[in-house]
Order: structure tokens, then C-alpha cells, then sequence
């Protein structure tokens, strides 16, 4: 349903006759969907209906969307629960989400909080020398290059082999499986798990090799497992593969999520290309730029998906339990009751509201300091080594991936 036709239904009419509107919304990530004011201002708790024909509450407003990831009756992990309603199919394996539910050691988790810790020593001048060396690399070819295949992917591949302990010479490998590992489909396919367990299994492989370093020679999270392996009786209960699938889980989440939000920032700086300019003389700014360009973002293309654990009231409307929740993002982040001008990329913003890129309460990514520093180096790279940067092509031309679960474009062919 488009928008000119929303406009004419009124509020009580558009809740009777449930749902208002298909989900997902448009798969371009340069240009804010033309739906997310009429629901934030006439539906904020809208009835969609998701790929898989399911039926679903979209939360729009940045109030309402604040509460729903808030409120622990509002859960993450029962969406993958057999029979509930969903975004779309579950093409993880039923043993791989078990395996991840078995993860509850309070050695293991404290593994991974020191891995995603971007204060971590060298990680930052690591990151900085690989930025410059891809650079390098794109210059030499010459332009128009891809960024994305050229930047941003391997960039974002060199952060998560580095924290994870891998080579980063793997990095091809490991980024192609991601893209059956988060297509979106309207059903479950079968290669998909042959997809999960052939990464499973390399990452079962690369744990291996840690063991069987000197203590003083193993690196990254895998090094932290093997560890773990030798001598947390805690973790004891821990197979090889359930060490190797919170691997493949934070190497999944978090390069396609890095690529994916780097892809797009650049590209809105691209946009305005006074803002390049800007980053360059004012470097020190750049923490609140990478802020605001959060908040801007479209790369979350399916909302932030929650199963109501209980009847919770949302806005006017009575969620049920066992009911579908998506948080729209690029509603609530261009709210205007939580942001002034929210229309306007402002990267002097000092906004008084935290935008809700990594979500919020419980489930708030434990990744976003790394993910900002590794936004923030990224950046500064880019500005300081190609401040002619600019869109190689017209944005129109752009193509978009779509049966995906960021909004990504296939290439971003720049010049400078």
C-alpha cells in the first residue's frame, strides 16, 4: 500500500482493517523510505505483514521504539523459537541457535568482552596501518575503484580475523559465506546450514591451531577459547563446535554490520561533499560525526525483531503475547520529537537523545565501542589520504541488494 493511499484512511480505520502495509520497506539505503513519517505521525504501532506472510507490529516512534527494546517482556532470543511469527525464515541450523543458548559460562562471556574491547594494545595502529596499506592499494589501481570490494569489506574482515585470532589472508572465504548466511527468504533452504557448518568447521579448525600454540603465542578470541579449553572447569561442558559458533556468530554480525554501516556513511558523506572537507579540518570532531552518521543510517533494512513474552501495552495498541514486534530504526532515528532537524545530517549535532543504532536495555550490541573505533579509523584514513573523494557514478545507478538483512549496495565505485 503506498503512502498516497495511507493518507486517505483514517487512524480507527487503518487499525481495524489490519495489516496496513507489506514489510520490508524500500532496500535503498541513500533515501529515507517516504512511509516512516506518515507511521511515526498516524501509526506508530502499525500491523504489517512480514516476508514469510506473517503478521507483525512495526514501532516507528522513537519513544515507543526506546520502550519495546527496553522491556525485558520484549524477547530476543524467542525469536527463534519453532512456530512463532517471523521477519523471515530461520535459515540458521535449530543445533546452531541450541549451541548459542548453551553459551553461559561466565568465562566464555568474559572472553568475548575482552576480544571486543577496542582499548585492547596495538588493535587501533593495527587498524590504522591496514586502512592506509587498502588505500594504497586503491590508489595504485587507479579510479573509478570499488570502495566496498576494495575498502570496506576487507577492512571490516581485518577487524573481526584480528579480534578473533584468524588470518586475515582468510578473509575472502570467510566474508563470501555471509552472503547466504544473512539472506532473507521467504522460506528456509537447505544449503543455507551446509553454509553455517562449512564456517563452523573452519572456525572448529582455527581453534585447533591455537591449542596447539604456547600460551604466549595464541592471539585473539580463539586464543582466549583455548585457554578456556585447558583450564575453566566451568566451560568443560563446551564442545569444539560451540566454541567455534559464537566465533562464526561475532564474525558474521559483526563484519557484514561494519561493512554494511561504513558502506553507507560514506556514501551520505559523499553526498555532501563539503562534509569530507569538514572531517578534514576538524578531525577532532570525528567521534560525533561517526554518532551522527549512526544515527542516519539505513543499513538495518528489517527492523529489530521481538517476541512479546506477555499482553504489553505499546502506544495505543495491545501487543499479545507471542506476537511479532519490529523496531523501525530509520523511524525512530529521524523522530522529531527526539531530534532536532532530524532530516538534516548535522555532524556537529549534540543531541540530547542516544540514537538507537545498536539498540538499547538488554540486547545493546556489546560491539558498539569496537564498531565505532572501527568507523572512526576508517574514516580518518579515508579523509586524511583521499579528500577529493566522490561518487563515481550518479546515486541513482547504485544498485541494492535485496533478500538481505542490511540494505547494501553491490558496488560503490568511487573516484577522487
Amino acid at each position: 500500500m503506498s503512502v498516497e493511499q495511507l493518507e486517505g484512511r483514517g487512524d480507527r480505520e487503518v487499525r481495524e482493517e489490519q495489516p496496513v502495509l507489506d514489510f520490508p520497506l524500500s532496500r535503498r539505503g541513500d533515501v529515507l523510505p517516504e512511509e516512516c513519517a506518515w507511521l511515526r505521525e498516524k501509526a506508530p504501532v502499525a500491523k504489517v505483514r512480514t516476508l514469510t506472510g506473517d503478521p507483525a507490529w512495526l514501532v516507528s516512534s522513537y519513544a515507543l521504539a526506546k520502550q519495546v527494546l527496553e522491556d525485558e517482556r520484549f524477547s530476543l532470543k524467542d525469536t527463534a523459537n519453532a512456530g512463532v511469527p517471523r521477519q523471515y525464515a530461520l535459515t540458521i541450523p535449530p543445533e546452531v541457535v541450541n549451541n548459542m543458548g548453551n553459551i553461559n559460562s561466565a568465562g566464555l562471556r568474559n572472553a568475548v568482552m575482552k576480544a571486543l574491547n577496542p582499548r585492547q594494545k596495538g588493535l587501533r595502529d593495527h587498524l590504522r596501518a591496514t586502512a592506509g596499506e587498502l588505500v594504497d592499494r586503491i590508489v595504485a589501481e587507479g579510479g573509478p575503484a570499488d570502495l566496498r570490494a576494495g575498502f570496506s569489506d576487507p577492512f571490516s574482515a581485518a577487524l573481526h580475523c584480528q579480534v578473533l585470532g584468524v588470518p586475515f589472508e582468510d578473509w575472502r572465504r570467510l566474508m563470501s559465506g555471509l552472503d547466504v548466511a544473512f539472506m532473507t527468504a521467504r522460506e528456509p533452504f537447505a544449503d543455507s546450514a551446509l553454509n553455517w557448518y562449512k564456517d563452523v568447521g573452519y572456525f572448529a579448525d582455527r581453534l585447533n591451531v591455537q591449542l596447539a600454540l604456547p600460551a604466549e603465542e595464541r592471539t585473539g578470541l580463539l586464543g582466549r577459547f583455548a585457554a578456556l579449553k585447558e583450564a575453566d572447569p566451568e566451560s568443560a561442558h563446551l564442545t569444539d563446535d560451540m566454541f567455534a559458533t559464537v566465533a562464526v556468530s561475532l564474525f558474521g554480525a559483526g563484519a557484514v554490520s561494519t561493512s554494511a554501516f561504513l558502506n553507507l556513511a560514506v556514501l551520505a558523506l559523499l553526498q555532501k561533499p563539503e562534509l569530507i572537507g569538514y572531517l578534514r579540518a576538524h578531525p577532532e570532531r570525528m567521534g560525533k560525526a561517526v554518532e551522527e552518521l549512526l544515527r542516519w543510517n539505513l543499513s538495518v533494512g528489517d527492523g529489530l525483531p521481538r517476541i512479546a513474552l506477555a499482553d504489553v501495552r505499546v502506544g495505543d495498541v495491545l501487543v499479545k503475547e507471542g506476537e511479532l514486534v519490529l523496531v523501525l530504526l530509520e523511524g525512530a532515528n529521524f523522530d522529531p520529537e527526539a531530534f532536532e532537524n532530524p532530516d538534516e545530517l548535522d555532524l556537529e549535532r549534540e543531541a540530547e537523545n542516544p540514537n538507537l543504532a545498536f539498540g538499547a536495555g538488554r540486547h545493546f550490541c556489546p560491539a558498539s565501542a569496537l564498531g565505532r573505533a572501527h568507523a572512526e579509523i576508517a574514516l580518518e584514513v579515508l579523509v586524511e589520504r583521499l579528500p577529493g573523494l566522490r561518487l563515481a557514478v550518479p546515486a541513482e545507478n547504485l544498485v541494492w541488494r535485496t533478500g538481505f538483512i542490511k540494505r547494501l549496495p553491490e558496488r560503490l565505485p568511487v573516484a577522487w
